[in-house]
């Protein structure tokens, strides 16, 4: 059940901002073009993201490489959708996105480590959207050797954890579970889930 939630979880903080407005940087920590390769190790002199490349590569922010052949698909596990209300998911969401946000306040001090962070996790979250919309190539689903870490979060004391689990960003994908059961047609879908997106993207007043 988490396991769906966490995968859920792409789409409701897709839309998610901050909203707050700041300076503009120096231009010595400005990022001048969108893509490409951009290595955030020591990004600025700041310790703390030390290693930040490791994860997805420099090349690879916001897990845009992230592909059908990447994928390696749990044939022998097959999981079928079912509908809850509305409500109920929007519970968990709500609850995963206070938790993205306890991690990054909690775990991390530098504030320009954690709007680096932010952004990393925000950003790469568009790729489901993409999948819901079948504009990737990929099969809508998600990892379920990594999201199944979701019952580690904590210690004994319900503080966070702090143990390494021993995947990176490049394992994303090699326990890949594609529910079957939704309602796709592509007589009817593209135009109408094409609809919906403009329409929930239209419902976010700030960015």
């Amino acid at each position: 059940m988490f396991a769906k939630l966490a995968a859920i979880l792409f789409v409701a903080l897709s839309a998610f901002s901050t909203g707050a407005a700041a300076a503009p940087a120096p231009a010595t920590s400005e990022l001048v073009a969108r893509g490409g390769s951009h290595s955030f190790d020591n990004y600025d002199g700041i310790s703390s993201l030390s290693g930040f490349d490791n994860f997805y590569g420099s090349d690879n922010f916001d897990n845009s490489h992230f592909s059908e052949s990447s994928i390696t698909v749990v044939k022998e596990k097959e999981v079928v959708c079912h509908s809850e209300s509305v409500e109920i998911i929007q519970q968990r969401l709500l609850v995963l996105q206070e938790m993205a946000k306890r991690i990054i306040s909690e775990q991390i001090c530098e504030v320009e480590t954690q709007t680096v962070v932010f952004e990393q996790f925000h950003s790469s979250l568009h790729g489901f959207s993409r999948d819901l919309r079948r504009a990737s190539g990929r099969g809508v689903g998600y990892d379920s050797g990594i999201s199944s870490y979701f019952s580690n979060f904590y210690n004994s004391d319900s503080s966070l954890s702090t143990n390494d689990w021993g995947f990176s960003g490049h394992d994303l994908g090699h326990s890949y579970v594609v529910p079957s059961g939704n309602n796709w047609s592509n007589s009817h879908s593209f135009s109408s889930v094409g609809n919906a997106y403009r329409t929930a993207r239209n419902a976010v007043t700030k960015f």
